[in-house]
C-alpha cells in the first residue's frame, strides 16, 4: 500500500515536497502492484519560521502533520497492510514512529544521524533532528507527545558518514549510546549483504525501515538537498536494503529526500523506481 507524505520541514516547499507525485508519474505504483491509499494531505508545512522556544521551523504545523501521519500509518497497519510511505523529508518520521507498536526495531539507513536538536541545528529543520526526536532527545514540539517513541537500543543507525566539521561533531557526541551504528565504511568492510542479512534474521519484533536516499553516493543519486560523499553506491543499498524490506517481520517502510528539484530531466527518480522495484519484489 503506497501512501504520499510530502512533508518538507524546511516550509519553504522545495523538492522533496513534489518528490511522491515525481515518483508515481515515473510509474512506481505500477512497477510494485501496489494498492494506492492516496496522499495524507495535513503531511505540509507552509511555515518557513523558526519556533523561538524549541528552534524549530514550523512547529505547529509539524505536530499536525505528524498527527495526520500517525493516524493514517496506523489504520493502515490495522487493516494488516505494510505501507510504504513517501516523503517529503525525514520529518515524516516522528509520525510514522508515533503509529508503531511498542519495542519496534528501527533500521534507520541515512548519511545523517538526524541527531541535532532546536539548539544545535544549523538550520532548524525537523529533518535534522528526527532520529534524536523519536529516542526521547530531541524537542517534542517537532512531534507532539513527548519522551521516546522507539526504544534507542532498538535503534540500527546505517550508512552515516564520520563527523567531518563542527556540526556533525556536536551531532555525533549527542547520539545515544544504546543505538547500533554501522556507518558507510564500517559497511562495506562487513558487506552491505551480509549486514542486511544479519539484521533481517535478528530477532522477532516488530520493526520498520527507514530509508534517507542521501545515503547514496552522490556519484549515482545527486538530486538530494544535503549530499554527502563516500557512500554507499547503488549496488550496496540495494544489497543492504533487500533483505530488510522483505523481512517477514516488517511493518512498513519509509523512503524520503529525493529533491526533485535537482533532478530536472527526471532521470534519478526514474532510477530510484527501478532501485525500489528491486528491493521490493526483485
Amino acid at each position: 500500500m503506497i501512501v504520499d507524505a510530502p512533508l518538507d520541514s524546511s516550509g519553504a516547499g522545495r523538492g522533496e515536497e513534489r518528490a511522491p507525485a515525481a515518483l508515481r508519474r515515473a510509474g512506481l505504483r505500477e512497477a510494485l502492484a501496489a494498492d494506492d491509499d492516496g496522499q495524507i494531505d495535513e503531511a505540509r508545512l507552509r511555515d518557513p519560521n523558526r519556533d523561538p522556544a524549541s528552534g524549530v521551523i514550523g512547529a505547529a504545523g509539524l505536530v499536525r502533520a505528524g498527527g495526520a501521519i500517525a493516524a493514517r500509518i496506523g489504520a493502515l497497519i490495522a487493516d494488516g497492510h505494510r505501507p510504504l510511505v513517501l516523503g517529503g523529508d525525514c520529518a515524516i518520521l516522528p509520525g510514522v514512529c508515533r503509529a508503531l507498536p511498542p519495542a519496534t526495531d528501527l533500521w534507520f539507513v541515512d548519511a545523517h544521524p538526524d541527531f541535532l536538536d532546536g539548539t544545535t541545528s544549523p538550520t532548524g529543520e525537523a529533518a535534522d533532528m528526527d532520529l534524536s526526536v523519536v529516542t526521547g532527545h530531541g524537542p517534542a514540539a517537532a512531534v507532539g507527545p513527548g519522551g521516546a517513541l522507539i526504544e534507542p537500543g532498538r535503534v540500527h543507525l546505517l550508512g552515516h558518514r564520520p563527523a567531518t566539521d563542527e556540526s556533525s561533531r556536536v551531532e555525533a557526541a549527542r547520539i545515544d549510546p544504546a543505538i547500533h551504528q554501522i556507518n558507510a565504511a564500517e559497511l562495506r568492510r562487513r558487506g552491505a549483504a551480509t549486514v542486511g542479512a544479519s539484521l533481517a534474521a535478528d530477532g522477532d519484533g516488530p520493526a520498520w525501515l527507514h530509508l534517507d536516499l542521501d545515503v547514496v553516493d552522490p556519484r549515482d543519486l545527486p538530486a538530494v538537498t544535503y549530499p554527502e560523499p563516500d557512500g554507499p553506491r547503488w549496488a550496496d543499498l540495494i544489497a543492504l536494503v533487500t533483505p530488510l524490506a522483505r523481512a517477514d517481520r516488517l511493518l512498513g517502510m519509509s523512503v524520503t529526500d529525493l529533491n526533485t528539484d535537482e533532478d530536472p530531466d527526471g532521470r534519478h527518480t526514474r532510477r530510484v523506481v527501478e532501485v525500489l522495484t528491486e528491493m521490493l519484489v526483485g
